[in-house]
């Protein structure tokens, strides 16, 4: 038996689901801004950044322009295996996670789910034989995970768990809005796979794969990503989608190799494509960049499947090391002609596979 099996106990009443309403496909980022931001406690699971020399910066400094410099590739090799070849009906349940009284953490989770594939999500839905890979995304300033459904669902789809939190501070109907609080979404986003690994009395104990981890977010959510892979780095997470992001706060990318993908918009005028292009660059580890050149801030319908596709054989290759998808990634990656794709996961690109 898997060890995730060996703390679950018999389910007792299912966690409440509810429906929130969905409003944009991407939430956006507000317009950036320096000034003083609040405290950040570490985690356990994070290792202490590679620069000693690391000076912060304000947390939305790089929106425009990034100083990370560029770094060689480091080749990140996932352990060999093969991604389920179907496609699942998708499941929704909501997890009242908090790091302490002050910073709750209300957490929908997407999830493959039996029955039909097809059609929504279904509140409840008994949940499909795992264990399965964990993606954790976070959301963008003034947005909720629900804004992201059509993606996240995507990628339940396929095979993933989805664990979407609302921060305290930076979501779409919070009392207390406060941009520079995103300085604390890394340490946020860690305690709720701390807490996700750990719940016992539920249906969903022993679905999701502690070794096979990643961390996904658009904007002020991708800034909150690139934490987890740099100046807090979280050493579960194996593989990293920076959508519409930037680095945080001047951070250079630390700890073990992983794969990172980042998407961007070249006429995004909130996180500037030069500042994505430049974290790219500055990841020292596998990497792609999949580039919409008339593409904004948010992902619309022109660029959508170019996006899920691409993600989805990231994620597969990644998360669960089929070769298969790496093949497939790059015609993704052009579906529509609308994204231009620059493959540096693997050496010689996945024709050489």
């Amino acid at each position: 038996m898997h060890d995730e099996l060996r703390h679950c106990r018999r389910p007792g009443r299912l966690s409440r689901v509810t429906v929130l309403s969905r409003r944009t496909l991407l939430g956006g980022l507000a317009a950036a801004a320096a000034g003083a931001v609040t405290g950040y406690a570490t985690s356990p699971t994070q290792a202490a950044s590679a620069a000693s020399a690391w000076t912060p910066t304000p947390i939305l400094s790089s929106t425009k322009t990034s100083s990370l410099k560029a770094r060689p590739v480091t080749e990140y090799v996932p352990p060999a295996g093969t991604a389920p070849a179907h496609r699942f009906a998708v499941g929704l349940r909501d997890f009242g996670f908090a790091r302490g009284a002050d910073r709750p953490l209300p957490t929908r989770v997407w999830y493959p789910a039996t029955g039909t594939p097809g059609g929504a999500a279904i509140a409840a839905a008994a949940p499909a034989p795992g264990p399965f890979p964990v993606v954790l995304f976070s959301h963008g300033l003034s947005s909720q995970p629900n804004d992201y459904t059509a993606l996240l669902t995507r990628w339940a789809r396929a095979g993933f768990v989805v664990a979407a939190p609302i921060y305290p501070h930076t979501s779409h109907g919070t009392a207390d809005f406060n941009a520079y609080d995103i300085v604390n979404q890394p340490a946020d986003a860690a305690e709720v796979l701390t807490q996700l690994f750990a719940i016992s009395d539920d249906p969903l104990c022993g679905r999701f794969d502690p070794d096979r981890v990643a961390a996904a977010g658009h904007s002020a959510g991708g800034i909150t990503t690139v934490g987890l892979f740099s100046a807090f780095r979280d050493l579960r997470l194996k593989a990293g989608i920076v959508l519409a992001g930037t680095d945080f706060r001047s951070a250079p990318f630390a700890g073990s190799p992983a794969a990172m993908l980042f998407v961007h918009g070249q006429k995004d005028d909130t996180v500037a494509y030069a500042a994505g292009h430049t974290v790219f660059e500055a990841t020292p580890w596998s990497r792609a960049m999949l580039t919409v050149p008339n593409g904004g801030h948010q992902v619309y319908d022109d660029a959508f499947e170019a996006v899920a596709g691409t993600s989805i054989e990231f994620l597969r290759w990644s998360l669960y090391g089929d070769i298969t998808a790496r093949r497939r990634l790059p015609a993704k990656a052009v579906i529509g002609g609308v994204a231009t794709l620059e493959d540096q996961l693997t050496p010689g690109g996945a024709s050489a596979l």
